[in-house]
């Protein structure tokens, strides 16, 4: 997983390059870095590195910001979680990036603060919280602007709750884990039967997997004798 995060397999060679070498630094190079994040905003990919790389560029060269490309950079990394994607991001956001100046009023200040209670709800697995807010009137603007964008949004946010599901539970009511991925009726089951799930008189049932299944571990200590006589003796002299 930790390769995967460093280098993902479906990074072009042009990437690997700007993000492996010294040109990650060379601003001439964001436009590029930019193009490959809305690639991954249409595609369903996504580079961790290539993206923090941008942020970056935006702390050396305020010049360069583009409030709307750091939105979809967080929003990428939500669907990370729990990985610390996000936070690596929001960690690159510095004053100047943010109060540089812009000919239109930058939405970043305005949406940080949801963005941030979103990816705190998704960390805490708050699941059914999460899809409350996502859901309500408060973030339309951000549904009907970005997220609506980033194809597959809402799937990738249901399997970091799938992650969740199958690393805690063997059984759980399909009730429940319907609030974990808002969705229901037909919508459910044929999630369900897509992961290969067996749910019968509403309870699923969750394969086992190494998070999932408790087993005894018996651990064996080997002592010399050398090492106790050691012990006593200086427990003795003290």
């Amino acid at each position: 997983m930790a390769e995967s995060w460093i280098s993902p397999p479906t990074r072009q060679p042009l990437i690997e390059d700007l993000v492996s070498g010294v040109d990650r630094y060379n601003p001439s190079n964001v436009g590029i870095l930019e193009d490959y994040l809305y690639h991954q905003i249409r595609s369903q990919e996504y580079d961790c590195l290539a993206n923090l790389a941008i942020l970056k560029l935006y702390q050396f060269n305020p010049e360069l910001y583009n409030p709307d490309v750091v939105i979809n950079i967080l929003i990428k990394a939500l669907t990370t979680s729990p990985l610390p994607d996000f936070n690596l991001s929001i960690s690159l956001l510095d004053e100047r990036s943010i109060n540089s100046s812009l000919e239109e009023p930058d939405p970043v200040p305005a949406l940080l603060p949801t963005l941030k209670r979103l990816n705190d709800l998704l960390y805490k697995c708050r699941f059914p919280a999460f899809w409350e807010l996502y859901q309500s009137a408060e973030l339309e603007h951000l549904r009907d602007n970005y997220t609506v964008e980033c194809v597959g949004f809402e799937d990738s946010v249901r399997e970091v709750a799938i992650r969740a599901v199958k690393a805690t539970f063997t059984r759980i009511s399909a009730e429940r884990l319907a609030s974990y991925l808002d969705l229901n009726g037909t919508d459910l089951a044929a999630f369900v039967q897509k992961k290969g799930w067996k749910m019968e008189a509403g309870v699923i049932e969750i394969p086992p997997n190494p998070d999932n299944q408790i087993e005894a571990t018996v651990v064996q200590e080997n002592i010399k004798l050398s090492q106790i006589t050691k012990l006593i003796a200086h427990g003795a002299s003290n």
